[in-house]
């Protein structure tokens, strides 16, 4: 059946999920994989997996266009080659068990990201083969799925509250005549907590009961912290939500408090949750009580932009106009109830000429740095994907963890 694949890089684990072109227009989750990428002495590269026995980089995506490379062993590499090589596995992965390959293909990316770091991104695709592609804001990826189950009518807007384990956005997008979305206002968290370092603080209580020898670890605190319920025992010390919510208020009023501002004298219709961290109850609740419109969230709302980037690669192959408008004004639930979880931009195809030269960056006096020689076409051509592990082994093992 033919199908179109969104792709979302997250900082910690990359989702890709497939968009039936003659069947329902929900995307379904195909992948989910750590975004670790690992080379070994032997020419190799495993994604997902980490071995001791060989270099591995991870966190690419965010310093794509940056000029410093990242260093494989003998090798070294730019962001956005290791990015493209994972997207290419990911694209190899979905055509080996779809037996075709996507009609088009969509991949998310930060929404601060200019005509630069954009550029640098297609180029490194199109070096690895992959040509039919489109760059999709974050944002307007998590509209583009909201609006597949709820009616967003023209010159109304959406805001977009993104909380992943590394990453924390604020963002407000506007829905166009012609039925695409665009982007009003964006602020990317800089000294914000994020689900990481939740972790950790969850990791302190727990560490405080225990004593000074007291060791937790930290994929049993994120664990424990997606699990929330009244209490939760973690490395056998049992904490109640209440002591978790007092310990983490301020960091979350500060996340609730940058997102107000950014949404500015916008009145959205509402507010969608997106990323692994939104799963815990006091950010629905906090944003709640802070904004006057309704706060929406799905199930696993850290697969919410790789499920928008698949309905807008399929909106680039039968255009918008062919798609009808939900009948349901709503189908999400709002987070003060009971059973909090579901909550996306103007699709252009990539100009060459908008990506001739990087933008005029500010006098600076520093002494120049000596790289060693690069040689990134020899790791991309030499490189040969090791064996693939079955879909029920990473979707049981990632699924349900936080994706950004």
């Amino acid at each position: 059946m033919a199908y179109v694949l969104g792709v979302d890089v997250g900082t910690t684990r990359t989702t890709a999920a497939v968009c039936r072109l003659d069947g329902a227009r929900d995307a379904e989750i195909a992948l989910v994989v750590p975004s670790f990428l690992q080379l070994t002495d032997a020419g190799t590269f495993s994604v997902g997996e980490f071995d001791v026995a060989g270099w591995t980089a991870t966190g690419f995506l965010r310093r794509v266009g940056d000029a410093v490379p990242f260093s494989l062993g003998p090798e070294t590499c730019p962001a956005e080659e290791l990015t493209a090589l994972l997207i290419m596995w990911v694209i190899g992965e979905v055509v080996a068990r779809e037996g075709e390959q996507p009609r088009h293909v969509a991949v998310s990316h930060p929404a601060g990201w200019g005509p630069y770091r954009r550029g640098q991104l297609y180029g490194a695709l199109r070096a690895v083969g992959v040509h039919d592609v489109t760059l999709v804001p974050e944002p307007l990826a998590a509209a583009e799925n909201h609006a597949v189950r709820a009616r967003v009518v023209p010159d109304s807007s959406l805001a977009v509250f993104s909380l992943g384990s590394h990453a924390f956005s604020a963002s407000v997008v506007r829905r166009s005549q012609s039925r695409t979305f665009e982007l009003v206002n964006h602020v990317e968290g800089i000294d914000h907590h994020t689900g990481g370092d939740f972790d950790d603080l969850l990791g302190a209580l727990v560490r405080g009961r225990l004593g000074k020898d007291g060791v937790v670890s930290a994929a049993e605190c994120e664990a424990a912290k997606r699990a929330f319920g009244p209490s939760v025992v973690v490395g056998g010390v049992e904490i109640t939500r209440d002591e978790f919510v007092e310990e983490i208020r301020p960091s979350v009023d500060h996340l609730v408090s940058t997102f107000v501002r950014a949404v500015g004298t916008v009145q959205p219709d509402a507010v969608l949750l997106v990323g692994g961290g939104c799963r815990m109850q006091v950010i629905g609740d906090s944003l709640s009580a802070a904004v006057d419109c309704r706060v929406l969230a799905e199930a696993a709302p850290e697969h919410s932009v790789a499920k928008g980037a698949a309905v807008a690669a399929r909106l680039v192959v039968v255009g918008p106009e062919a798609e009808p408008e939900p009948f349901e004004t709503s189908v999400l639930v709002h987070t003060r109830e009971a059973s909090l979880r579901f909550p996306v931009g103007e699709i252009t195809r990539p100009d060459d000429e908008e990506f001739s030269a990087p933008p005029p960056r500010p006098p600076v006096d520093v002494s120049p740095l000596e790289l060693p020689p690069r040689r990134v076409k020899r790791v991309a051509s030499a490189l040969n994907p090791v064996g693939r592990r079955s879909r029920s082994e990473k979707s049981d093992k990632y699924d349900d963890e936080d994706g950004r």
